[in-house]
């Protein structure tokens, strides 16, 4: 199939629709915690609160997006006291005396938890750069340069974190050069900062020879050092959603260096490789864990549906279609977008159902938790808008 331009115009008015008219005002403002800062996002189908902790990430995910919508949607003051909210919250109680930060603290702030990766700082990263671009704030800007530096020490195994296994058989996995890209990526738009185009490029090429394996058509989760696959159950498991939002990532950057054709062709090889693997045929959606030789999947949740890897292919779908031109990635498109706004979709209480079984019944009904809460598709639908806008200009 092929989009005309009246499609993307009706999709450019759905995403905006949806995101300012159905996703957003499910969670804010009611969500703001004016008594400890930081934001309220546990909540069950009709927005009520099913538990007051807070994870680190998600906190910082809140924030950059309330910034990027004052950024780039409007310049609403609610959303800029929202974002300055989840900025002084993340600063004041979420970094241990050691630098690193928090996975998950309670609503007035008291630390739980901390996991052996530093994602929580990636997602800090981005919000404390949004917010210096949306307030002004100098030291903001500062701070998300600082942490990136220490991102990046951590990335490039010049710092080391508490080992979560032995050396008896080392890995490693695509999604810390994937959140480097992203965190780069948005770091670069907001507020600058001259190392990002260099890493960006390292991260890029360490994907591209280490975890996309043209010759089986697959992007791996996690490979040896060296790049090879490790023929054991975790090192066989492969998470198509997660795979074909790296290759957005590389599609965005190839927009970046003026439709550069080497990361268009790596971006929609990504995307082939893994719809391939992750569109269920019978019922539709993407499965959440496949093996890479079609081996028994360990993981008990292996074919459900999870809401966050139709966010990643709705956009990289609908981005490789505008970037090439080919139908195949609007026919993928229209399912992928038809099948979640049916599925996930709650059209009474707004915004998505995050877990479905695999032939798309609804497994349970919350729409925040420590994993799920104002980031993926709200993201989803504002970058859609923003490239649609873009391309209709």
């Amino acid at each position: 199939m092929k989009y005309s331009q009246q499609d993307l115009i009706a999709l450019q008015q759905f995403y905006k629709k949806q995101l300012l008219g159905d996703t957003v005002p499910f969670w804010f403002p009611r969500s703001f915690d004016h008594e400890h800062g930081g934001f309220l996002l546990m909540r069950d189908a009709d927005g009520e609160l099913i538990d007051d902790d807070k994870a680190v990430w998600i906190q910082g995910r809140a924030t950059w997006l309330l910034s990027t919508l004052y950024n780039t949607v409007e310049q609403k003051e609610e959303w800029l006291q929202g974002a300055k909210l989840g900025y002084d919250f993340l600063n004041k109680f979420c970094f241990d005396a050691d630098g690193q930060m928090f996975f998950h603290v309670t609503r007035d702030g008291r630390p739980i938890r901390k996991r052996r990766y530093f994602f929580s700082e990636t997602f800090y990263v981005i919000a404390a750069a949004a917010y210096a671009k949306a307030s002004g704030d100098q030291q903001a800007a500062t701070n998300a340069r600082r942490v990136f530096g220490e991102c990046i020490a951590y990335a490039s195994g010049e710092k080391k974190m508490t080992p979560k296994f032995t050396e008896t058989r080392t890995s490693k996995g695509i999604g810390v050069p994937m959140i480097m890209i992203n965190t780069a990526q948005q770091l670069r738009e907001t507020i600058g900062d001259p190392r990002c185009d260099e890493w960006i490029e390292k991260w890029i090429t360490e994907i591209e020879r280490d975890f996309v394996k043209d010759d089986i058509k697959c992007v791996m989760e996690q490979v040896a050092p060296d790049g090879s696959i490790i023929d054991h159950i975790d090192g066989r498991t492969l998470n198509p959603g997660h795979a074909i939002e790296g290759a957005w990532f590389i599609l965005h950057e190839a927009i970046y260096r003026n439709n550069d054709k080497r990361l268009i062709d790596l971006g929609c090889r990504m995307i082939d490789y893994m719809w391939e693997r992750g569109w269920d045929k019978e019922y539709g959606g993407i499965l959440y864990f496949r093996d890479v030789y079609n081996k028994p999947v360990q993981e008990y949740w292996q074919d459900m549906k999870f809401w966050w890897p139709h966010n990643e292919v709705i956009i990289a779908t609908l981005l490789a279609h505008l970037m090439t031109g080919n139908e195949k990635y609007a026919g993928w498109h229209k399912q992928v977008h038809d099948y979640s706004y049916h599925k996930f979709h709650d059209a009474k209480n707004g915004e998505w159902f995050g877990y479905l079984h695999r032939d798309g019944t609804l497994a349970q009904t919350a729409k925040g938790n420590l994993y799920k809460g104002p980031f993926h598709l709200p993201r989803q639908e504002w970058y859609c808008l923003q490239i649609l806008n873009q391309y209709l200009e």
